[in-house]
């Protein structure tokens, strides 16, 4: 609907112009033009009517009759203002993942009475925005507009996170069903990958062990997580091991997971390099399971073996050349890179540039101390020289690594399947760092299960907003900052004239694009709420029932 304006012409040669309300509507397969009202002539609205005719519509709108009322600074009272944005963005994407429902399921086969599912959302939700221990969650809960916590106390969280480890199992095989329906995950092949993450003070006795820590503190004790992910980096389903694991056990475990919990029938071990020891991959060769590690192409013999083999690259993408070298019995495939190569000897000629200028300066103890000058240093007693063998021999590694396999995968798939160990890396990253896994502040082993699974359904929860705004849009959106837009929204609640509304505060930056990405509209600018319960002289008008542990709540508890 929008106003026309029509102008005709008076027999003196003047004109005269009149306002009309216009609908658009569609007629067949053609569009009409409906006139909705005649507003009147201009010339007369100019001369005050139409404010009035603006001012009387006005009533009629509760957003323009509040902004109005607003400017007269009376009788308004704006009581509270909540962030908003994050709450809606997330929840949408719980129900859209089956979430509310996993979990609504699980709880109607058990004897539990309380609805655990918003306990887990806040704690889901505060992973994402700002992590924090359970007992601060209880404050950090009154600035988030979500009426539906209400009631929500400290030991809510507690017994939803023992909830959340006794049906992770459940919980993560809906999820993944719904995710593969609802972004078409591709699942022939699946990515395993362990890390570490340390205790501080005291641990828990059942999963706290020594033994070797990717986070380079092996003298604390440590628990094993393993996470399984699609080839594209969605993830799948985690595992949580005691600290002195072996590798080869955490993908025995992989491997029944996936075909038990996933109903498939292959998963490869995929890791980066020097992550995985000869030992570890002999054990894993012959156990029958397959894996792709990087080698370290400058430390290993093998590898200096391989890049001096001749063959012919085949072109998998613009940036990605592979071939198939066959050393001592292991399968090799090297990769190359054009435009790293590129890179690479850009980089080494000036350092080697600047090295000879430095050289023709004078020799200097300093220049030895360098790690990017010495492999290029030649020394002879107290002479130093440009080693021209040496740079010779960098020139081999320029753009290339080197993976190691024995699977039955083409080169082009082995490549392309290491290629997606960054998500494996970054899901990582997330769980120890933005997620805040550690530090850790259970000691339970079912509680520290359960927070690991609240970890994990965070990283889910990004990750498919992360894909549902790669649907929509090619423009380099930075999720942080995204997520801090969404933050800036608002909820206002306002008294006025004996009742109360909901105010949303305008979207900023990135923020509407989540919601284009979800399909959905953000809410009204302005919305009636009800009338609360406790208000003076009213009856109940139909809020919802309180999140309050129900009677006999406690005794389900100790089930």
């Amino acid at each position: 609907m929008y106003v026309r304006s029509k102008s005709f012409r008076n027999k003196d040669g003047s004109t005269r112009t009149y306002l009309q309300l216009v609908k658009g509507e569609r007629v067949g397969e053609k569009i009409r033009q409906r006139v909705v009202a005649n507003l009147g002539r201009l010339e007369e609205l100019k001369e005050g009517k139409l404010d009035e005719l603006i001012e009387a519509l006005a009533r009629f709108s509760a957003r323009e009759w509040i902004i109005s009322r607003a400017k007269e600074l009376k009788e308004l009272e704006a009581t509270s203002a909540r962030v908003w944005g994050p709450a809606l963005v997330f929840r949408r994407l719980w129900e859209d993942l089956g979430l509310s429902g996993l979990m609504s399921r699980a709880l109607d086969a058990t004897s539990i009475e309380s609805d655990f599912e918003e306990a887990a959302f806040a704690m889901v939700l505060n992973r994402l925005c700002d992590p924090m221990s359970k007992l601060a969650m209880t404050e950090w809960m009154r600035d988030v507009y979500r009426p539906e916590w209400e009631g929500l106390e400290l030991h809510h969280f507690y017994r939803a996170l023992d909830f959340l480890a006794d049906h992770k199992d459940e919980i993560e095989t809906g999820l993944y069903r719904r995710s593969a329906h609802l972004f078409n995950l591709d699942v022939d092949l699946v990515l395993w990958d362990t890390t570490t993450t340390y205790f501080q003070g005291q641990a828990c006795e059942s999963l706290a062990r020594y033994g070797f820590s990717k986070d380079k503190r092996p003298d604390r004790l440590q628990i094993m997580i393993g996470v399984m992910l699609t080839r594209d980096g969605f993830p799948m389903g985690h595992e949580v091991f005691p600290g002195d694991t072996s590798e080869v056990e955490t993908f025995r475990v992989a491997l029944d997971k996936a075909k038990r919990q996933f109903d498939l029938k292959r998963v490869i071990l995929v890791a980066d390099r020097g992550m995985v020891s000869e030992e570890v991959l002999e054990e894993i060769d012959k156990a029958g399971l397959e894996y792709i590690v990087g080698v370290r192409m400058r430390k290993a013999k093998a590898a200096r073996e391989v890049l001096s083999r001749a063959g012919r690259y085949s072109i998998v993408a613009e940036n990605l050349q592979v071939k198939e070298v066959v050393h001592e019995g292991t399968r090799y495939i090297v990769c190359f890179n054009p435009v790293e190569a590129e890179h690479d000897r850009a980089a080494r000629e000036a350092m080697v540039a600047a090295l000879r200028e430095k050289l023709s300066s004078g020799p200097s103890k300093s220049l030895i101390g360098n790690s990017g000058y010495r492999r290029y240093i030649k020394m002879e007693g107290a002479r130093l020289s440009i080693d021209e063998d040496a740079i010779k021999a960098e020139e081999r590694y320029d753009g290339k690594y080197v993976l190691r396999t024995n699977a039955h995968l083409t080169p082009q798939d082995v490549a392309t399947s290491y290629k997606s160990l960054w998500q494996v890396e970054r899901a990582f990253r997330e769980l120890k760092s933005g997620l805040d896994l550690r530090p850790i502040y259970h000691y339970a082993e079912k509680r520290i299960r359960g927070h690991i699974m609240v970890c994990f359904l965070a990283l889910v929860l990004e990750m498919a907003l992360r894909r549902k705004l790669g649907a929509i849009t090619d423009e380099a959106v930075s999720y942080d900052d995204l997520l801090h837009h969404l933050e800036q929204v608002k909820a206002v609640e306002i008294n006025l004239d004996g009742k109360r509304y909901l105010a949303r505060t305008e979207l900023v930056g990135h923020a509407d694009l989540a919601f284009r990405a979800l399909g959905t509209r953000p809410p009204l600018r302005v919305t009636e709420l009800p009338r609360r319960h406790n208000d003076p002289g009213e009856e109940c008008c139909g809020t919802r029932e309180s999140y309050a542990t129900k009677p006999n709540d406690h005794k389900a508890s100790q089930k």
